[in-house]
């Protein structure tokens, strides 16, 4: 996992994690300049805000609004609050209770005139931690359901796929089978990347009696922006199948850790600011 910050992702990282409300503040629209000011603590120019706003805006994630003083502001859209929303499942998830339940296989079947859409639908049901069974055969762990189910909808290719829960009755054990729909050592390199950058942290806070809540900011919004992409790319597969030192757990406790640690103290921060 690369440690580059995409203003994008730090944009949508910071409406899930304070702008749908703090403690004592109800949810509205976060004025441009403030959320200027707050992605500033975390290393985003002006001008890579407001193209990354527009991007945004454009994709019908953000709305454009005012607050209570005229001040032009942006809120969130009803699907982006069900991403982050779906999204909150996974993030802040234990991965040992997301395993239960059996396999999501997702079956499409694209028309050759429509093939754009083959290749929007194999690129979502990646971002969702799908692996690949056969071709045109996509499964993951069935707490995906919902999340699929929604997404597909949104994009409006649910006319395209089918969705069955079930059990694999294979011939070779299911660990194997397992290792040939996900790239283990792909996701197992990711973990480790944000181990290496992020326990430090979590060592450094750990050494802390008082916390800066400028600080607890920026540390926890970098790591929840590294963090959040991980439940997607290693969609809680079942401790059972997966390597004894699969670092996946190492690296949610950690992350579990931090946003205990900082969570809350970077809200002060964040609520001084959206004003």
């Amino acid at each position: 996992m690369s440690d580059h910050h995409a203003p994008r992702s730090l944009i949508v990282t910071f409406y899930g994690a304070y702008g749908r409300g703090t403690v004592g503040r109800p949810a509205g629209p976060v004025p441009v300049a403030a959320l200027i000011r707050l992605l500033g603590s975390v290393g985003v120019d002006p001008p890579s805000v407001r193209s990354a706003v527009s991007r945004l805006k454009r994709r019908g994630l953000l709305l454009p609004d005012r607050t209570a003083s005229g001040a032009a502001a942006y809120g969130l859209s009803d699907a982006a609050r069900q991403l982050l929303d779906d999204g909150d499942r996974r993030i802040y998830g234990r991965p040992a209770a997301r395993s239960r339940g059996g396999w999501l296989l997702a079956v499409f079947s694209v028309p050759e005139e429509e093939r754009h859409k083959r290749h929007l639908l194999r690129s979502r049901l990646s971002r969702l931690g799908f692996g690949t069974a056969a071709p045109g055969v996509w499964i993951a762990p069935a707490h995906l359901y919902d999340e699929t189910r929604h997404t597909l909808e949104r994009l409006q290719l649910s006319p395209y796929v089918d969705l069955f829960r079930g059990a694999h009755a294979g011939f070779e054990p299911t660990a194997h089978a397992v290792s040939r729909w996900w790239d283990l050592g792909r996701l197992a390199a990711l973990h480790h990347s944000f181990l290496d950058v992020h326990e430090p942290v979590l060592r450094h806070w750990s050494r802390r009696r008082s916390a800066d809540p400028q600080q607890a900011y920026r540390d926890y919004l970098l790591a929840l922006d590294s963090w959040r992409r991980l439940p997607y790319a290693d969609p809680g597969l079942p401790s059972a199948l997966l390597p004894a030192d699969w670092p996946g757990l190492r690296a949610a406790r950690v992350f579990t850790a931090l946003h205990a640690r900082l969570r809350d103290v970077g809200a002060r921060y964040a609520e001084a600011h959206l004003h």
